[in-house]
């Protein structure tokens, strides 16, 4: 039996996604969102957690994902909505 090792090796490659999540809140919106850039693999840990100064300018990021509770860090929020078609996601 012949294995072919490159698609066995392929199907192991386990890909990292970098995510944008802006948390927000919807009640009051003078309060300025918070932004972070995650590192996370495909099984959904997350590698790297980093807070950005201010909104991104490029599109670099594979998702995006929003708060908008007013929750001022990830650990204490409980859901996110994914945002399709952003203007800071990457084109395919």
């Amino acid at each position: 039996m012949i294995i072919c090792w490159a698609a066995w090796a392929e199907d192991l490659r386990i890909m990292n996604r970098t995510v944008l999540v802006v948390l927000s809140n919807r009640l009051d919106r003078l309060v300025k969102p918070i932004y972070l850039q995650i590192e996370c693999n495909d099984l959904g840990d997350i590698l790297s957690e980093r807070k950005l100064r201010s909104e991104p300018k490029q599109p670099i990021f594979d998702e995006i994902w929003e708060n908008d509770e007013g929750r001022k860090d990830l650990d204490s929020c409980r859901n996110f909505k994914r945002k399709f078609g952003h203007k800071l996601q990457k084109k395919k």
